[in-house]
């Protein structure tokens, strides 16, 4: 992932489809300050907020959590701490929780501590989701400065652009 793929901006449904949850959802989490766009917030009537890649990276992590019963107050906890984190930080990064806490391991020595405490049930890679989210987007149109950013190769794939292109316009 090169700099200017961290400066990409994506739409709220693209953010949605790559993060597999639902615009309301999206909306919500936005709105109470959940996950909030770091590339362009909604700024009235007509603006649109514009996701990075973390933010999406963020809000899929929130949607495995929340899927596996973790309550919403620990995960505005967890959210202000990935967060802090750098960017490559998180790659390395694995999430364990008790359904109640959560806990982040760097190395496995860390993940076998935690299961032999008795307080490790699910733990969230973060560099699994990290490939997914990297996967999805690498199909999803994207914007740098209100330009649209194509996918490698994907420019010209749908039936409209290439009657535009056929005719020359």
């Amino acid at each position: 992932m090169t700099s200017q793929d961290l400066e990409i901006g994506y739409r709220g449904a693209t953010a949605c489809s790559a993060a597999g949850i639902t615009y309301r959802q999206l909306d919500y989490w936005a709105r109470t300050g959940l996950v909030e766009p770091s590339i362009r917030s909604a700024s009235g009537s007509g603006t649109q907020r514009l996701y990075g890649f973390r933010d999406i990276l963020v809000l899929k992590i929130v949607k495995r959590l929340l899927d596996a019963g973790v309550s919403l107050q620990n995960i505005r906890t967890a959210v202000t701490f990935l967060r802090s984190r750098g960017v490559t930080e998180l790659e390395r990064m694995t999430l364990m929780s008790d359904g109640a806490s959560i806990y982040e391991c760097a190395t496995p020595d860390e993940i076998i501590d935690l299961l032999q405490g008795g307080q490790g049930v699910f733990g969230i890679a973060v560099s699994k989701v990290w490939h997914e989210v990297e996967g999805s987007l690498s199909k999803l149109v994207g914007e740098i400065n209100g330009e649209s950013v194509h996918p490698v190769g994907a420019q010209d794939n749908d039936e409209l652009s290439q009657r535009r292109k056929a005719k020359g316009a």
